[in-house]
């Protein structure tokens, strides 16, 4: 791949989408492709995206479009930044005019709900043939855009694919370091998503730091057992993918499954909660598919089961936390 004929097509201008594609255009000519005609205008015409990214500035560079064709045709590098849920019937839609062997970059952190499959599987089913990369880290959008310092993940087993969109991804503030685990790093990005929600209750039930420290390192502990177990390395877990974005996300206001799980422990119900947001919190629609898996597969995540019991079966942060508490006493290493 040259370095001026390079052309990349971001899927999906949520907040997360338009900030990879502002990186981007930095090193690359960069289209990103939106559904709504009026918000390619926008980004287009005012280069903003004020749903998203309110107060954030584009660069000129960055261009957008609705014709999915168009920008796929084209596309050298394709990132898919489509929530879970949505994520296969657009895949399926790119597929239809993606070249053969251009690589397929996923940020998207869930699982589908009705295969537990995490996005690069999907993505695998959908795309065959293509090289499929995973993008992760500690990346809160609102801080990547504004030129904070901070680092991110490129997941993939190909090493000559990784050194390629570590330069695409690079920024002078952005950090990016190659791993070939594309497992660890996607169940990690999953499972931080269900641990923030437990933070978040904490937070909002008036708790303090030792009681989110707490979370977050059992959380951490529960992300890799279930890691290891469908066969990632240990040491991604460690990692900015693991330990890494788990904090960020169970620390950040900006974090929506940490958001979602303060409201829960201020009382709100979840209904209310998730239709007053604009934006998806994966952690709500994925904790049950990482509870099942993980029971598939005989791991044990107490943190996981609670916030499925608050989220989707009516079970009180209160008495979620309380749960977790009463349980019998162990080993730490068990």
């Amino acid at each position: 791949m040259g370095r001026k004929e390079i052309e990349v097509g971001v899927i999906g201008a949520g907040s997360w989408g338009t900030t990879v594609a502002a990186m981007t255009c930095a090193n690359a000519s960069t289209t990103l492709w939106a559904r709504r005609e009026s918000l390619t205008t926008e980004i287009n015409e005012s280069h903003t995206n004020g749903d998203y990214l309110p107060d954030f500035t584009l660069p000129d560079a960055l261009r957008a479009t609705s014709d999915l064709e168009r920008i796929v045709s084209n596309a050298d590098v394709i990132v898919m930044a489509v929530p879970s849920h949505g994520y296969r019937d657009v895949a399926r839609q790119v597929a239809e005019h993606l070249r053969p062997w251009v690589p397929v970059v996923t940020l998207s952190k869930g699982l589908e709900r009705e295969t537990r499959r995490r996005m690069s599987e999907v993505t695998a089913e959908e795309m065959p043939g293509h090289p499929i990369a995973v993008l992760t880290g500690p990346n809160l959008a609102k801080e990547i855009i504004s030129g904070q310092p901070a680092a991110s993940v490129v997941a993939i087993d190909d090493h000559r694919i990784a050194e390629e969109l570590q330069r695409l991804f690079s920024r002078p503030s952005l950090r990016v370091y190659r791993n070939p685990d594309v497992v660890g790093c996607e169940v990690a990005g999953v499972v931080k998503n269900v641990i923030a929600i437990s933070s978040g209750m904490a937070h909002g039930m008036g708790f303090g730091d030792n009681t989110r420290a707490t979370l977050i390192t059992r959380g951490l502990a529960e992300m890799t057992r279930l890691g290891e177990e469908l066969g990632g390395d240990s040491a991604t877990f460690a990692g900015l993918a693991g330990m890494g974005d788990l904090i960020a996300t169970c620390a950040s206001t900006q974090s929506r499954n940490n958001t979602v799980g303060r409201r829960l422990g201020e009382g709100e119900s979840i209904d209310d909660i998730v239709s007053s947001m604009n934006m998806v919190a994966e952690g709500v629609k994925s904790c049950p598919s990482v509870l099942e898996l993980a029971r598939e597969h005989g791991v044990e995540m107490p943190i996981t089961e609670q916030v499925v019991a608050v989220c989707h079966e009516g079970r009180s942060a209160r008495d979620a936390l309380a749960a977790l508490m009463d349980r019998d006493a162990k080993s730490e290493h068990d």
